[in-house]
């Protein structure tokens, strides 16, 4: 299985307050106090870390098509799919993805549910919609280009401080510093960086640290190279110090403590989630929901859903539906039950197959309601979960 490449960390506000206009509806952002390190590394000490990292990038950088394109919407597309997603998955989604919408002006004049059912399977829906919004500014207020310093990257949608940083560097050479999850583990061992992760007296320390090693030649390969060895070499787990070139200048390594930087993450039990799930068939279609924009699964479509106590009775799950409908429903049968474990939840989808006395055609609980054939549901954007349950519907029904 390839290295997860990107995990996420806080992602804060630029060094300098933005000079771009603020968005209407949006604040500006505020820049972040200044930090300064007790000890600030010497030329020598980043010298020691440089040189050798780019050096071992060149010889052992994996073969990744983003890397072999110069043009910054595609390298600001794989940034995006590269979150919380393994390499392996992301190279044909976005590969695909660029076949589909090619250029920031092709993206931002695709409908919403265009791109969601691009981006279908990927999860994290919330990194389509910004990428959607952001691509529309992009050709609204740049002209269809991306800008070239981190600093403007800020002010459009989805844009934290590490993709920022990723993008100016990368595809533009600004000397921009980044911190993922991998550049932490990194910066952490080299400089012995105490604090666990999220910290913000530690993350304001690592993001000084990037700032200070990413001044040099190569800016946007430095980066990569600090991201690809923490990916590679400097792992969470068994890390393979003997073969990294940086090791003399680790302070860990020296001191032992390679295993103890940086401390895990506690990571909190995921919540219990169930969902009652409407089956209404009419005619030979279904009936999909569109949810809100926000939290979980937002935008997405789905069979209409309404959240239900983990024992709830039939009597219960009636009126759940009835409300989010906003339509009397009768159930008429359970058609089985899907299991999905999230990032924070525990996903139980309960199928059930119900009718009415009046099909709905609104709902103030959905943006959307919407009769269609499974053919027909196949292009709307939907959530993994849900395209499961879809399955299980249509299998239970023939």
């Amino acid at each position: 299985m390839s290295p997860r490449r990107r995990t996420a960390t806080p992602e804060g506000p630029p060094a300098q307050p933005t000079k771009v206009p603020a968005r209407r509806g949006r604040p500006p952002r505020s820049a972040a106090p200044a930090r300064v390190l007790a000890v600030p590394p010497d030329a020598a000490h980043l010298a020691s870390i440089r040189a050798p990292l780019l050096g071992w990038y060149d010889r052992n950088k994996r073969d990744l098509p983003w890397r072999r394109t110069k043009d910054p919407y595609a390298i600001w597309l794989s940034e995006v799919m590269l979150q919380q997603t393994q390499v392996s998955t992301v190279i044909p989604y976005w590969e695909r993805f660029l076949t589909r919408f090619p250029t920031a002006l092709a993206l931002a004049s695709a409908p919403l549910d265009d791109v969601l059912s691009g981006w279908k399977g990927l999860g994290y829906y919330s990194r389509a919609r910004n990428l959607h919004r952001a691509a529309q500014e992009v050709v609204s207020r740049f002209g269809g280009k991306l800008p070239s310093t981190a600093e403007s990257l800020l002010s459009l949608p989805g844009f934290g401080r590490y993709t920022a940083g990723a993008v100016a560097s990368i595809a533009f050479g600004e000397e921009a510093p980044l911190v993922d999850g991998n550049v932490a583990r990194v910066l952490s061992r080299l400089f012995e960086v105490e604090g666990t992760p999220g910290d913000r007296e530690r993350e304001a320390t690592l993001w000084e640290l990037a700032g200070h090693l990413v001044k040099g030649e190569r800016p946007g390969d430095f980066n990569q190279s600090l991201m690809e060895h923490g990916a590679t070499t400097c792992r969470p787990e068994n890390p393979l110090c003997l073969l990294c070139p940086v090791r003399q200048a680790c302070a860990a390594f020296r001191k032992g403590r390679v295993d103890e930087l940086p401390p895990p993450k506690v990571r909190a039990t995921p919540k219990k989630l169930t969902l009652a799930l409407a089956v209404w068939s009419h005619a030979q279609t279904l009936l999909f929901a569109r949810r809100a924009d926000s939290g979980l699964f937002g935008g997405l479509w789905e069979l209409p859903a309404a959240e239900v106590d983990e024992d709830s009775t039939p009597e219960e799950t009636t009126l759940r539906l009835t409300a989010a409908l906003g339509a009397g429903v009768r159930l008429e049968s359970q058609l089985g039950t899907v299991k999905r474990q999230l990032t924070h939840r525990d996903l139980t989808l309960r199928l059930y197959r119900v009718s009415g006395p009046q099909r709905p055609s609104r709902s103030p609980a959905f943006q959307e309601l919407r009769w269609c054939t499974p053919s027909e549901a196949a292009t709307l954007g939907m959530s993994t979960a849900m395209q499961r349950a879809l399955e299980a519907a249509m299998t239970a029904l023939a």
